[in-house]
Parts: C-alpha cells; structure tokens; sequence
C-alpha cells in the first residue's frame, strides 16, 4: 500500500522513488482552477488556469497602461507578443515559467520563454521587455540576442512558453484526478491534528463556528478551533466511565458522538460508548448538554442514559451515530461478537427480537419531559409483535463507520442515502447503502457470498446485496467513509472515500448513473511532484480508524501507527486533490466567534512530504518586480488561435493607432526539426528541496544585486501569503525580515507601497511593533492576523544588505 506510514522501506521508497509527473500550480501556491466566468483578455486560459474574472481585468488594464507607450508601428508588431507574455500569469504552470514553484527564490518577472520564440520577439519587439521589467541587467542585455534570451530561458525547456502549450504529457488530461499507469488515484493530505490516541470520530457542531470535536477511545473528547488550534480542556471526559483496555486491536471504549441538530438552540449531544455495570458489559448511548459556563465544554453531571444493550462478548460493539435528514437518532450496533454470530438458531443480525446486529432509529426530540425516547411513526417494525420497534434495518455484522450523503452540491442529487461499511468475517468486507427495513444479509451471506449456506438458500431471506465488496487479500476491516460533497475539491465530487483499517487501503467508489453500478479505484499517496505544495503531504498511518467531514463537507481521516486505545500516535488528515481546486473566493467561510476560556494550545505540523533526493537546478537570476502572487483559476490551456488583440479597440491616447490596425498573433515560431521528438522524452523536473512553509515565512517581490535585497515585504500566515501595512513600520522590523532572508544589515525601511501595491493578496500584519530581535514577524507585537485599518498603498517594503553602511 503506497503512502502508508509503518509500511516496509521498501514501499515507502516507491513512493519517494515514483516518476515525477506534470506540477500544475499558480503563483499562490495553489492548484489551478476552472473560471465561473470566462476571461476576456487572457481567453486561452478561460477553461482552466490560474486567473479569475477580477485578475483578468487587472491584466488588460496593464496591457493598456504598458501599450499607451508604445508607438503606432511598435504596437501592430507587438502588442500580440505583449498580450501573450502578461498572460502566462494565467496558465495553470505559472509557478514554473516564474520559477516560483520553490518559495525560497526570488519571483521572475518575466515568464520563462522558448529560445525560438524568445529570438523571434527579440528581432522586433526587444523594446518591451523594457516596459515590462525594471530588471536592469536584462536591460543590459537588450542588444546581445544571445545572452538576452539565455537570461529569459528555462532548463526544462518542455515547460517554456509557448512550447508547453503543444506538449502532449503536459496537457493530457490537465484538470482531472491524477492517476497512475494502474489506475490508482493521487492525492494529497493536510496534516490537521495529531498526538491523539486512537481518534474514533471526529465531528462538529454545525452552529456555524466551524469548530471541530475529536474523540479519543479512552473517553476524551477535544475541541479545536478553526485555526487548529486545540483548546487544552476536554470538551468530554468519561474516561473514568469507558470500559477499554491498553491491548491492540481492543474494540470496547468511546466509540460515537454526534451534535443534534438543534445544538445550538438546545445544546444537546449524544455519545456511544462501552460499560460495565455490575460484571455485565454494555453498550451505553447517553445524551449531555452543554455547560451554561463554557460553550466549549459538555456539563457532565447533565448525562440521561438513553439506551443501554447487554453485549455477549467484548468484540463487534457497533458504534455510529448519526441524526438523519429527518430529525431521528440513528444507532448502529453491532452483532454481539464472537465468531459468525453463533447466538441462536439464526444468529443475533437476523433476528429481530434483539437490537444486537441492527440499524436503530429513534425520536429524541423534544425528550425533556415524557419517554427519553420515542418511536418514529415511519419505523419498519413497529407494528410486528415479534419485533423491537426500534430497529429501521438488520442483518448486519458489524458496521464501523456510516455516513449520509449531503447530494450532489447544486443539484441535490443522492441526499439523504446512507453509507456503511459492514467488516466482514473471513473472506469479504463490503460497502451498503441502508434503507428502511431491509435485511443486509448476516449471517447468511458475507459480501456477495454465502456464509452460511442452509440460511443463505432460504428464499425467504431477501436480503439487499452490498454496492461493493472486496476480499481479504486487499484489507480484512473495512472503514466507511463519505460522498464527498465539499468545495475546494470539485473533480472529487460524488466520489465515496473509504478504506480498510488493517490493510491502510485507502479506496473509493463512482457510480455509474446510466447503469447504476459502483465503479472501484484504489486512492495512493501523490508521486513525483503531485504533492509539492505548501503544507501537503503524501504519507499515513497505517490502522485507518475513521472518516469525517467538517462543516464546510471536506473530507478528513484518522489513523494511527499503534492501534491501541492508550498510544498517543494518532493523526488526522484532510484529503487534498491538487489536480484542480475551486475558483478563488468561491470556498470562503466565515465562522462566527467562540468564547473560548481554557488555554489554546497551537497546532503543530509533524508530518512531512516524502521525496527523492532532487539533482540541483540552476537558481535563475533575480529581477525586480514580481508578477502577481494571488488568486489562481482552472482551465484547460489551447493552442494559441486568433489573437485576442485583434478584436480589441485600441486604449485611448496610442498615437498612431487605429482600430483597423491588426495585431500580429503571437504564436511561436515552428520548433525546430527534431525539437518534437526531443520533447517526447522530456527531462523530468526536478522537485524543490524547499522544506515545508513555516508560518512567519517570509518572501520579497524584489531585486537582488550587488550584496541587496529589496522589494515589498510578503509574509506566510495560516496557508496564504499577504502583505504588511506600514503603520507601525520601523527599522526594527525590517531587521527581522532582512535578518530572516540571510542579510545583516537593514539599509531602509520602505513605505507607502514604494516597491508595488500587493493588491491580489489579503493584509495578513498591521501595527508590527519589533524590539528587532524577533525570530518572525509573528513574534513582534501586531494587531490580529488579517485585522487592520490601511489600505495597500501602505504596504511595507525593505532594503536590506550584506555590507554594513551600504547605500540605495
């Protein structure tokens, strides 16, 4: 199994060793995305690429404020060619024509061009780049055509522009999930939270503060924040109450929680977990209420035992729960335990006399005076005698982890079906969708097998088959998991994602609408540079325990490298797919504020992106003023067609211009003879050695020359990059950026947006106030990450040097 943490050397180093593959990704950082409208002047990039309506704009308006300076003739022969290279800030390779993809080097202003298209421009149109760049030393270079076009080359000339926009392995399927040769697809994670022991679910409270619940199997319960941060009491903590033990692979503890529905009008929250009263185990579903002191902590002596179920044996203890759309309490037990459910003539799961093997589904509404629970109305059994009425369907083993499918986003498709994973007995584990009063099988039949073959062979029997079953050579415990119904991965939308907890299999399902059925693929960890980006990373702990989903619906997962209720290894992940995030904007949330009184203890990224050892690429020259550094979009890059500039009338005050005049292309030059073949055996890229970005990471849109370093001062917050207002702005803090870049000396602190407004990015730093000693910015005294009261044509800049006393 690629990408699991514990696995042998040698599959993790089939991970570390795997091709490298195509790296799309904008100057933030971020994977391309898809426009929700199209693009008007950079329209080659309007499917997918890394501009949006608003950046688009912003281009066009520099293309008019640069061309006003050019004269009639200069602008008919290069007004295409100017079009095209203010553009390549929009192709879904952005970060690798301005050799951003390593955070650690300075930004080109310039994309990285062809040196058949570079001679080409240069023949004619070598006066723009001066408009374009305030790179001096390019300047310098505008009459040598040689050294000129080296200075603007790439060392992977499959990427140059305009040649990566014909290369077949770069644009085969760009947008789409990546996969390899067998199919299996790559993703990502995001390391969330970690240090737990043996996380069994993880919830939230959907009041809107996006906070997240975790729950230990010992019986604790934590809140964390939406920054990560976990808050250091307990939002629960019956761990004195909790029947579980230190051995590995124990199945009694704290197994479930789930907020109700109404918890922010009523505060109620129901926990599954397992007992002992009196030498006689037991499953307990009990129901809390928030303290009236702390909106962060459960008020323990408000517990009202809902339901208690004598269990036979220690293993199969069920432990979901779930509200449905319908406002009722869903309960998911298991059969009892042992071996084949050998407790009566049929076993446990088949009869419907006992609540053991079931689907539960009770009324907990409105409970606070009358019955703790009553009856839906709807309920399959309700009025058979030899039945409990509280059970909505039966026939299974032991299903471990389901969840309700939120619908297809705009549509709603599929809302309401409820997923399961049913762990199997010796041959087959498998995937149901649960409905009212059917019976999925057990003991009778395990998958699509039969188990027991006298029961199996009863036509009375009708039972549901699962969606998808799998046998015990690719995992022996299956974990259910979630339809994916977030925003930031939209080419992951309808993909059920689940995995098995002994194998660390992670899977998923696609159903095939025009037939009905489930089609598998397996998900492995992204190879080569799939992963190269901040914050991700490609490897886990083996023992998957559970799924979940925020309340935004993005998807997550835990697992632990010791599978004991008493080891501190456990980890939770957020899936990534960087093939193709949503527009910019589009995913934003807002959470309303919590009143936090315990202590906030900052998250801590432990985990790291496993890679092969990079060959050293050449680090470009520095040039001044950086392209835009912000919002990314998707689309599928063309081949060049009619240029756009053609069409547009030209901007008000171009002396000897008229609108009749047409404008060349632009198109690259033809390669030359054997350049295609070359580029069918295309140089892989070598990936950065930049090590993960640290919150308080700091970059320049800049120049360097002669022993200094200036530009405007960007700073790395939470996953963004964003700029720092000058109020407060001082030498001192410039010390610790210059400092924090290699450079001991400050020669100026800059203001009012001397090197360039940082508009596409958020002002993440105001009021910085630095003794000059500090490590990062983060550590000076500063008004609230993202509060502040300027504008960007106050954004901060230095100038720093290597050389004490230096001038600017």
């Amino acid at each position: 199994m690629r990408g699991v943490r514990g696995a042998p050397l040698a599959l993790l180093l089939a991970v570390a060793l795997g091709p490298a593959r195509p790296h799309p990704q904008c100057l933030d950082f971020k994977p391309p995305f898809r426009p929700p409208r199209g693009l008007a002047f950079c329209r080659r990039y309007a499917e997918f690429g890394c501009c949006d309506l608003r950046r688009d704009r912003a281009l066009l308006q520099r293309f008019y404020r640069l061309s006003a300076r050019l004269d009639g003739p200069t602008y008919a022969a290069c007004a295409g060619h100017l079009q095209d290279l203010l553009c390549q800030e929009c192709s879904p390779y952005a970060a690798h024509l301005y050799d951003a993809e390593d955070p650690s080097t300075p930004v080109r202003t310039i994309p990285g061009l062809c040196q058949d298209y570079c001679l080409q421009v240069w023949q004619k149109c070598r006066s723009i780049f001066r408009y374009l760049s305030a790179d001096q030393e390019l300047i310098a270079l505008e009459n040598n055509v040689a050294k000129f076009c080296r200075y603007l080359s790439l060392e992977d000339t499959d990427y140059c522009f305009p040649h990566l926009l014909a290369n077949q392995n770069l644009n085969q399927n760009l947008g789409l999930v990546t996969a390899d040769a067998e199919g299996c697809l790559q993703l990502c994670l995001t390391e969330v939270a970690n240090g737990l022991c043996n996380p069994v679910a993880m919830v939230h409270a959907n009041d809107g503060t996006h906070r997240f619940f975790i729950a230990e199997q010992v019986g604790l319960v934590w809140t964390y924040l939406p920054n990560r941060s976990r808050l250091e009491k307990p939002f629960l903590n019956i761990s004195e109450a909790v029947l579980t033990s230190p051995w590995e692979g124990d199945e009694r503890g704290f197994l479930g929680i789930v907020f109700h529905p109404k918890f922010k009008f009523n505060g109620k929250v129901y926990v599954y977990y397992s007992v002992q009263v009196h030498y006689e185990e037991r499953i307990r579903i009990s129901e809390f209420r928030i303290s009236p002191a702390d909106m962060n902590a459960l008020d323990h002596g408000s517990e009202r035992i809902i339901l208690e179920i004598e269990e036979p044996a220690s293993n199969h203890n069920g432990g979901e729960l779930l509200f449905g759309d319908d406002g009722y309490l869903y309960i998911f037990t298991g059969d009892g335990g042992m071996a084949g459910d050998p407790f009566g003539t049929f076993g446990n799961a088949q009869n419907k006399s006992t609540l053991l093997g079931k689907v539960l589904r009770i009324d907990v509404n409105n409970n606070d005076r009358g019955p703790l629970y009553r009856i839906p109305p709807d309920n399959p059994f309700l009025n058979d005698p030899k039945a409990r009425p509280e059970i909505y369907a039966y026939g299974v083993r032991n299903m471990w982890r389901c969840s309700f499918d939120r619908g297809e986003p705009r549509t709603k498709e599929g809302k309401g079906r409820l997923f399961c994973g049913d762990v199997g007995q010796n041959k087959y584990e498998e995937i149901d969708i649960v409905e009212k009063g059917k019976n999925y099988g057990w003991r009778a039949r395990e998958g699509f097998s039969c188990y027991d073959k006298k029961l199996c062979m009863n036509s009375s029997m009708d039972d549901v088959l699962p969606i998808y079953a799998y046998p015990h050579k690719m995992g022996k415990s299956v974990t259910g998991g979630y339809v994916y119904r977030g925003c930031e991965s939209p080419n992951l939308n309808g993909l059920y994602i689940f995995g098995d907890f002994m194998s660390g299999r992670l899977m998923s399902l696609k159903e095939d609408h025009a037939t009905g059925d489930w089609q598998y693929s397996e998900i492995c960890m992204g190879t080569g540079q799939t992963c190269m980006f901040p914050g991700l990373i490609n490897n886990y702990y083996q023992y998957i325990i559970s799924f979940a989903e925020d309340e935004a619906g993005e998807l997550y997962f835990m697992s632990t490298g010791v599978p004991s209720a008493t080891a501190p290894h456990g980890v939770v992940y957020k899936v990534v797919d960087t093939s193709r995030r949503a527009p910019p904007g589009k995913c934003r949330i807002e959470p309303l504020p919590v009143k936090v009184k315990s202590k906030r203890i900052p998250f801590v990224p432990k985990e790291k992106l496993i890679m092969k050892t990079p060959t050293p690429r050449p680090r470009l020259r520095a040039v001044t003023e950086a392209p835009w550094g912000g919002r990314p979009d998707s689309g599928t890059p063309r081949t060049p067609a009619g240029d756009w500039v053609a069409q547009v009338p030209p901007p008000p005050g171009n002396r000897s211009r008229t609108s009749t005049t047409p404008a060349p292309n632009g198109r690259a030059s033809k390669p030359r003879k054997g350049a295609e073949r070359r580029g069918q055996r295309r140089k892989k890229k070598p990936p950065s050695t930049a090590p993960p970005l640290q919150n308080g990471a700091i970059r320049l849109m800049q120049q360097q020359n002669h022993g200094q370093s200036w530009g405007r001062v960007e700073v790395y917050i939470d996953g963004e990059w964003g700029t720092v207002c000058d109020d407060g702005w001082s030498s001192l803090g410039a010390a610790v950026v210059c400092r924090q870049l290699g450079f001991p000396y400050v020669v100026r602190a800059s203001k009012k947006a001397e090197f360039g407004e940082g508009t596409s990015l958020r002002i993440l730093l105001d009021d910085v106030q630095c003794s000059g000693q500090e490590k990062t910015l983060l550590e000076c005294a500063h008004a609230d990450i993202g509060t502040h009261n300027c504008s960007h044509e106050e954004d901060a800049g230095v100038v720093c040097s290597r050389e004490e006393g230096a001038d600017w």
